[in-house]
């Protein structure tokens, strides 16, 4: 596998992803590179296939880092079918090219607008704050709801409403963002990680780290070891 694998400076393909999740176009344009330029790997002698089947795995990887930043997971998925579908039925290498273009343009600015669109109250962005700050801690609603001078209940319904999360879900989802980043670019083990990140178990980080990235910590950082 590692023979076949040679692939771009993984701090710079990282960087790309996230530009994409924040929706800066022009970030993105800066950390971009071309299909099958330097740095990717071999995946079929044919010039045509090989380049098709890097822009599958490059859908694939953006589409799995929008849904992680917030893109409704439907809407994702069916941006990239059609994305898919599309290199399908390509039949010279330029028109790849241009499609993946296309499809980096066409996924930051969705997800530009989901951002923009997610304007928090100031007592939101404290709360949100104060979770990112602490996520490595046992986070209490109570803690959060203290630190802002509210009610548990009022500030359940005020997330809710803004966020459109239960604010003890959005934790969650903070955290197993954490843990994919620690797996991204540590060597810690997944085990290591769940108890960083005050999980209550191992197996409930692997159950709830599935629910939002479609794989298991162990299988998560295996595919980014080849990546």
């Amino acid at each position: 596998m590692e023979d076949i694998f040679i692939h771009a400076p993984f701090d710079r393909e990282i960087k790309f992803y996230e530009s994409i999740c924040e929706g800066d176009l022009e970030k993105v344009k800066f950390f971009s590179t071309s299909l099958c330029s330097e740095g990717y790997g071999t995946l079929s002698m044919d010039p045509l296939r090989n380049l098709k089947y890097h822009m599958i795995i490059s859908v694939a990887m953006i589409t799995r880092f929008c849904i992680n930043g917030g893109m409704p997971s439907e809407e994702a998925y069916n941006l990239s079918d059609s994305y898919i579908l599309k290199t399908d039925e390509c039949l010279c290498e330029e028109e790849i090219h241009k499609i993946h273009s296309e499809m980096i343009t066409s996924f930051t600015k969705k997800m530009n607008s989901i951002k923009t669109r997610n304007i928090y109250s100031k007592q939101i962005v404290k709360a949100i704050n104060y979770i990112n700050s602490h996520i490595t801690e046992k986070i209490m609603i109570q803690e959060v709801a203290d630190f802002l001078s509210l009610s548990v209940s009022y500030l359940s319904r005020l997330f809710k409403s803004e966020v459109g999360l239960n604010i003890s879900e959005y934790i969650i989802k903070q955290k197993i963002k954490a843990a994919a980043g620690m797996l991204r670019s540590s060597s810690q083990s997944s085990t290591e990680i769940s108890y960083i990140l005050h999980f209550s178990s191992q197996s409930y980080f692997t159950k709830v780290f599935k629910k939002y990235t479609g794989m298991t910590p162990k299988e998560y950082q295996k595919l980014y070891k080849f990546l």
